[in-house]
């Protein structure tokens, strides 16, 4: 029999142990520890699902790595044509972690309706399009079919179907200005198929996918001639050293760029994420780990009298102080059970009702993503329990300085 766990047990199911002077104390302790596991699985879980959305809704409109010419176009306009008979297209097989390479073409132009007009860049795609990147963010419509015969389908966003008073089967004109000067522009009817909102004012406001060999067309350009190509890995955290291996494998006339260095300024407001995570984890279990630290000095000083007998019958110090850190470690325990059954309660009510909405202008998304992840969870309890736990060391070493004769004698 483990006799320190067994007075700690006795101890805690006591009768005296809930009307004693530290039960209210032991409470606010419980509370503590709770509200922090809250604070740090809310936090961690949001702001890792933030992160996470952002990336997912970038890389689906661009691509993870971006191939284009050394055009120095500041724009989102491809001006100079790419051959489509290059050695990683259609497979990137050179490069590990490489799952999809497609073809894609930009140009700027004008949408016209009978009560408005709106600047647009129409981003050309082919059969080789990875549709299913952006089908999460289709909100009405189908997706246009461009494996088949040229047609005038387009997807269009929520922002702009609101802006030009449009809806699905809708068609519109759209005129492209020609590079010559003084030339008439050029006019394409586009008819709606799909509506988007993918929450990022930056492309809602910006975007329409239609065929790309209209853009060809348009540009005068080759079948077999394209704007750019968008390059997919696998794992987004490999993102920087596969995008080193692209470059070293693509032709010298062609520049590669990963998203977060096209939009670095996005991804430098991600990173801040990390540090306010790390910021309320180490003010959670600060504020934990003193609430216990008192409850444990307050538990100690309750139980000095027991502390003195036990120390006349023989009971070394290390034993006598077990007996309080396991009353410590049931009072974390039971903090922590509660903190998660609250914690993950409000996480999966907001990842199937997305209750908490977000402005899309500030945040990208329309509602606080949730990355439920039982590692993370896991992880966190035991960092809170080990950190608290090695802390209330130092507090129960008030035990070894307790005397047996003052302890136990009669006043």
């Amino acid at each position: 029999m483990n006799l320190e766990y067994f007075i700690a047990k006795r101890l805690i199911t006591a009768k005296d142990y809930k009307s004693s002077i530290s039960a209210p104390i032991i409470k606010i302790a419980i509370s503590a520890i709770a509200i922090g596991m809250i604070m740090m699985i809310v936090s961690v879980a949001t702001g890792i699902g933030l992160q996470q959305k952002i990336r997912e809704k970038i890389s689906a409109f661009n691509g993870h790595i971006i191939i284009s010419n050394y055009d120095n176009n500041l724009s989102e306009v491809t001006l100079v044509p790419i051959s489509k008979k290059q050695n990683f297209y259609p497979k990137f097989t050179s490069v590990k972690g490489v799952n999809h390479v497609q073809a894609i073409a930009t140009k700027a132009g004008i949408i016209r309706t009978e009560t408005a007009f709106e600047g647009i860049i129409l981003k050309g795609v082919g059969k080789d399009y990875q549709w299913k990147n952006i089908n999460e963010y289709l909100i009405s419509g189908k997706l246009p079919d461009f494996s088949q015969d040229l047609n005038q389908e387009v997807v269009i966003s929520q922002f702009l179907v609101n802006r030009l008073n449009l809806k699905v089967g809708d068609s519109f004109n759209t005129f492209f200005i020609k590079e010559e000067q003084n030339k008439l522009p050029i006019s394409r009817r586009f008819k709606i198929t799909g509506i988007f909102n993918s929450g990022f004012q930056e492309f809602d406001a910006t975007y329409v996918i239609g065929d790309i060999r209209h853009l060809q067309r348009i540009n005068k350009w080759g079948p077999d001639q394209v704007g750019a190509f968008e390059v997919f890995v696998d794992d987004f955290d490999q993102i920087q050293e596969v995008g080193e291996k692209v470059y070293q494998q693509t032709s010298s006339t062609l520049d590669t760029k990963t998203i977060i260095e096209k939009y670095s300024y996005i991804f430098e407001w991600l990173e801040l994420f990390d540090f306010n995570i790390i910021v309320i984890l180490v003010v959670m279990i600060l504020v934990a780990t003193i609430n216990m630290v008192v409850a444990l000095l307050v538990l100690i000083l309750e139980r000095t009298q027991m502390i003195g007998i036990l120390k006349a019958l023989g009971a070394e110090n290390w034993s006598v102080r077990k007996i309080f850190l396991y009353n410590a470690l049931y009072l974390i325990v039971r903090g922590l059970f509660w903190g998660n059954l609250i914690g993950i309660s409000l996480l999966l009510v907001q990842q199937y009702f997305g209750l908490i909405k977000l402005n899309p202008e500030n945040y990208y998304v329309n509602e606080a993503p949730v990355y439920l992840n039982w590692g993370y969870i896991g992880l966190l309890n035991l960092l809170t329990v080990t950190i608290c736990f090695l802390v209330l060391l130092i507090p129960s070493y008030i035990i070894t300085k307790i005397s047996p004769v003052k302890a136990i004698r009669f006043d």
